[in-house]
């Protein structure tokens, strides 16, 4: 795995970390009047870094990400049309899945991360003979 790709995976950790601090924020306030859901957007950027990941001049080339270090989420405030009374549109259904999802994207990139280092320190060790 190019260290491009572990640079990028890292990014999605940070991503995960704000987006569970942002969904926590969300489920705290759900009963606060005129509260607007926030969020955090990161899918933009990663689709072009795999869009040109994707893009190669000939069979053979293998890409990887460009500009791992460029900021690659904005937090954002919700305003759609339904509202509850108090003037908060945040459907804690929504949080609470949203919040076993992130979990999820989060465990997976870190397992990513610690197989690229274990596979890394097994073969600075000799392959395990």
């Amino acid at each position: 795995m190019p260290v491009s790709n572990i640079n990028l995976l890292e990014k999605f950790l940070n991503y995960c970390s704000i987006k569970n601090q942002i969904i926590n924020k969300n489920i705290a306030n759900s009963d606060t009047e005129n509260y607007h859901r926030q969020d955090v957007e990161f899918s933009g950027t990663f689709n072009e870094q795999l869009n040109s990941l994707l893009k190669v001049t000939e069979p053979q080339h293998i890409r990887t990400f460009q500009n791992p270090n460029q900021n690659d989420f904005e937090i954002t405030e919700e305003k759609p049309d339904g509202y509850l009374i108090n003037g908060n549109n945040v459907d804690i259904e929504k949080e609470m899945a949203e919040l076993a999802k992130n979990t999820l994207n989060y465990r997976f990139a870190s397992k990513k991360i610690s197989d690229y280092f274990k596979t890394l320190q097994s073969v600075i060790k000799g392959g395990g003979q």
